[in-house]
């Protein structure tokens, strides 16, 4: 599934560019939390990828990249970042392939990464991207590999991952959705 930078659970104003990032917390997901990860991943793609997709590839593929992953939040290395109990980013990594098949050792997978639209560039998504590396480093992961939006390359490219080409992710209903396949390895 591609990847990227997104949004936010609420249409209240969100905290400033700075306000909260001392008090965020990152900590693993759960299955409750399923309700404002989705919401977060519709926010955050309907707006930071209209830049770069056409209106109708958005129509048909964002009710189904817009949906968090029940497999995901109970993994143990899918993470949110909250402040006052709202998720203002998600993602994280998996050693299964974003289509389910089993991986290498030492290779890992970037998974659904979002970002609260009105908060990109504050850090949040970079301090999320920073528990995620950790802890595929922790479990041994040494080749981490990404399914990129086009939106967020330079995001990814600011972490130290590699573009490596062009590609179309097949959604399952055959909507071919332009990405970026990038890869960080550990040395």
């Amino acid at each position: 599934m591609p990847e990227l930078t997104s949004s936010s659970d609420s249409p209240l104003s969100p905290p400033g560019a700075d306000a909260g990032l001392a008090d965020l917390l990152i900590r693993p997901a759960m299955p409750a939390d399923t309700e404002g990860v989705t919401r977060l991943l519709a926010r955050s793609y309907r707006a930071l990828l209209a830049a770069d997709y056409d209106p109708a590839l958005l129509r048909e593929a964002l009710p189904l990249i817009s949906v968090a992953r029940p497999s995901l939040l109970s993994c143990g290395t899918y993470f949110v970042a909250e402040h006052d109990d709202r998720i203002l980013a998600a993602g994280g990594w998996t050693d299964l392939s974003p289509h389910g098949a089993p991986g290498r050792a030492g290779v890992g997978h970037v998974r659904h990464v979002a970002a609260d639209p009105a908060l990109v560039r504050s850090g949040i998504g970079s301090r999320l991207m920073r528990r995620v590396l950790c802890s595929a480093r922790s479990a041994g992961v040494v080749d981490l590999r990404c399914q990129s939006t086009l939106t967020a390359v330079p995001f990814y490219e600011s972490l130290g991952f590699e573009a490596l080409g062009r590609i179309d992710v097949r959604l399952p209903t055959g909507v071919l959705f332009p990405a970026v396949q990038m890869r960080r390895e550990e040395g």
